[in-house]
């Protein structure tokens, strides 16, 4: 537990935001939430986007991440790649719309660190986009997950 509490401040430090422990999972303040637990990160016209702890977490080890080619369009709350655990794949769906700038090549060769940084080393893609988020939650909300 306390390696997770670690951790978790360490990528909220990175991210330059705070961090919500909770028992099971970890919730970053500043980033917004999909309901199928997604969360992203706005910076401007740029979002970041990856899965939640409590997501990875349910997923078990991570041993595929797919990933969409750069240059591709995906739309707000349509599935734009998959992870594969031990467990199951699950897809995963875009929280915002927009067109794919940079992928995580680093998943390709390590899928792990979905698991080990979900919200740091662990994101997916990178989005341009230029719209209004009004369907994500805030961290507060998330927290009942």
């Amino acid at each position: 537990m306390a390696s997770r509490l670690l951790w978790a401040s360490r990528a909220a430090s990175y991210l330059r935001i705070s961090a919500f422990h909770r028992g099971f999972s970890t919730v970053i303040k500043d980033l917004k939430y999909a309901d199928t637990h997604e969360w992203v990160k706005v910076d401007g016209s740029s979002a970041t986007i990856g899965i939640t702890d409590h997501a990875q977490d349910h997923l078990g080890d991570v041993v595929y991440v797919e990933l969409p080619e750069v240059g591709a369009t995906v739309a707000q709350g349509k599935n734009f790649g998959a992870v594969e655990s031990v467990k199951a794949t699950s897809d995963v769906n875009s929280p915002v719309s927009g067109e794919v700038v940079e992928v995580n090549s680093e998943l390709v060769g390590s899928p792990g660190l979905v698991n080990g940084s979900p919200y740091e080393n662990g994101w997916i893609i990178k989005l341009k986009t230029n719209r209004k988020f009004p369907k994500l939650c805030p961290a507060i909300h998330h927290l009942g997950t």
